[in-house]
């Protein structure tokens, strides 16, 4: 139940040496091409382009395998502080590559991108970051200073918290296992794991606090101020490769809709028979059946290769590879790292998926979700290195689709009871990707406008945003304040969240697509994937699909699709209490 890294290294110093070695080629790639790019022909520069990729998947390689030996083991930190160290310093000898190639006079460039085949996008996105770039001696500096600074703080946030151990009913839990405890059958254990996961995170609000502020400046200092990119979102819409106008209208949609989310809270409080709804409340199973709750991996394992073998051969036989070959790391560990991801590692190796296995219903998604992104980024292989990584945008694509496959197997052969709890569980989990997320988004933007914030005003901004999702259904306690403190992607990734909302609506609109049995989706779903991130959003939707992701109608037509499916749930349950 453990990952079997031999793909990538047998050892820490092997992959020491390996990463040595890739700084001697970066050396000697510089020495040989710095200040050349302008007398290569394109099919030279392409053979260029192609050795500079080699070095830096093997640069990319070696990180893989130190953090996800960190990302099991958190005091092996020290190791990955080594490894990001040679790894700048093997950076710093090829960063001047783009830098010249953005720097070349236009028609020069063109012939090059001509000439590209599956570069082609990559070099225009070039292009397209150019006005945001430094000089190479600009750009070294701020390489080396982000050792100390932002990623500093991301590794302290990271070991910090991991290192958390919080109190419940005599024993010691991870914030993994004691957030699980939220799904709980039983109110008083949720209220319990509540008070838990507050009472483990208040002492450490000011150095939570100090380190977002410290994240939010200097994001503000490299993006605004020195690259000079409009505001701080500018350069994530850049790298997920959308408009901020298609964001602004997703935003605003979601925003329009979240009466959705109320209706359904109201709904689930009538069920449960509460006169309120806390925020502990939120993830309390709707239990109508004796069925147990309780799902073991091998259960979740065959019921998951079951809802990707009935969609596809392709999906079924990668996540069997997963499961046969090492490639999942199941259960939480001491030091491992909460929540879940799947790393693509390289085109050389294969997806890597990290899992916090805790025997709920929940975790079979999350299990679905994770192997949808591992199937992904293994077709992506085909496009390259530089290629293979693909917008944040649509990067949710394939995992919120393998959830959606999930959800269709499970609903099969069920009693009405027990459907209405799945369909509960199912909008529970849309609420969390689409609407969530939004929430983030939005307390992002607040904040992001201050440097300085004391944990009261995080406090405050977090607690109107998440009470303007939930309306009148839910009552937040004063426990719940804090809980953005925990939240991963406000310190890793800046501006990251609305893109699983973005990917949300467009696999609502694809899964539609799938079940009117549009023409030949398998095969034009699995060429989406596999052409990775070497072409923009846009293109692949129009080429593909027919579907114009700028359209200001689109995010309602995906939006529809939740409506349906919150009409469904509220049929189910008008008859289960007229029947009651």
């Amino acid at each position: 139940m453990n990952w079997d890294l031999s793909a990538l290294f047998n050892s820490i110093p092997e992959a020491e040496e390996f990463l040595k070695q890739a700084i001697f080629k970066a050396e000697e790639f510089e020495k040989k091409y710095k200040n050349r790019l302008y007398t290569l022909n394109p099919d030279e520069f392409i053979e260029v382009l192609k050795e500079y990729e080699e070095i830096l998947e093997n640069i990319g390689r070696s990180l893989t395998y130190i953090y996800l030996i960190f990302a099991t083991d958190s005091s092996k930190g020290n190791f990955l502080a080594t490894f990001q160290k040679l790894a700048t310093e093997a950076e710093e000898h090829l960063i001047w590559f783009e830098l010249e190639f953005i720097y070349l006079p236009i028609d020069k460039q063109q012939r090059f991108i001509d000439n590209a085949g599956i570069y082609k996008h990559y070099l225009i996105h070039l292009q397209e970051e150019a006005p945001y770039k430094l000089s190479e001696k600009e750009e070294k500096i701020l390489m080396k200073k982000d050792l100390t600074s932002s990623s500093a703080f991301v590794r302290l946030f990271d070991e910090h918290i991991s290192r958390l151990k919080f109190f419940f009913e005599g024993k010691k839990l991870s914030e993994e296992e004691v957030l699980s405890k939220l799904y709980s059958n039983d109110r008083n254990e949720r209220k319990k794991a509540q008070v838990s996961l507050t009472t483990g995170l208040k002492p450490h609000q000011e150095l939570f606090a100090f380190i977002y502020n410290q994240i939010k400046k200097d994001w503000k200092t490299d993006y605004v101020e020195i690259r000079g990119y409009d505001d701080p979102e500018s350069p994530r819409h850049l790298s997920n490769r959308v408009s901020k106008k298609s964001v602004d209208a997703l935003i605003d949609t979601v925003n329009k809709n979240t009466s959705i989310v109320e209706e359904y809270y109201n709904i689930k409080k009538e069920l449960l028979g509460y006169e309120r709804l806390y925020d502990y409340d939120r993830y309390a199973p709707l239990k109508f059946t004796d069925s147990n709750p309780q799902i073991s991996y091998e259960e979740a394992k065959e019921t998951v290769l079951r809802a990707f073998k009935n969609f596809s051969e392709t999906f079924y036989e990668i996540a069997l590879k997963a499961f046969n070959e090492g490639w999942i790391d199941v259960y939480p560990n001491e030091g491992k790292r909460g929540g879940a991801f799947s790393h693509s590692a390289t085109p050389a190796a294969h997806p890597y998926v990290l899992l916090n296995y805790t025997n709920q219903r929940r975790d079979i998604f999350t299990l679905a979700h994770e192997l949808g992104h591992a199937i992904h980024q293994y077709l992506a292989r085909e496009v390259g290195y530089l290629n293979q990584d693909t917008p944040l945008t649509t990067a949710e694509t394939a995992s919120i689709f393998a959830e959606m496959l999930l959800f269709e197997e499970i609903k099969k052969s069920l009693s009405k009871e027990e459907l209405l709890e799945i369909y509960a569980g199912k909008l529970e989990d849309v609420f969390a990707t689409l609407f969530r997320q939004i929430v983030f988004t939005n307390f992002e933007r607040k904040v992001h406008k201050f440097d300085e914030l004391k944990p009261e005003d995080y406090n405050k901004i977090w607690m109107e945003e998440n009470q303007k999702m939930f309306g009148n259904s839910v009552y937040l306690t004063k426990n719940y304040e804090i809980w953005w403190s925990y939240i991963p992607h406000f310190i890793h990734s800046p501006f990251y969240c609305y893109s699983y909302s973005y990917a949300q609506l467009l696999v609502l609109t694809l899964y539609r697509l799938y079940k009117e049995g549009y023409e030949n989706f398998e095969e034009k779903y699995i060429k989406f994937l596999s052409q990775g991130g070497s072409l923009p959003p846009k293109k692949q939707f129009e080429e593909l699909f027919g579907l114009n992701i700028e359209d200001e109608n689109f995010w309602q037509k995906g939006m529809l699709e939740v409506k349906e499916m919150m009409s469904e749930f509220k049929e189910l349950s008008d008859e289960f209490r007229n029947n009651k």
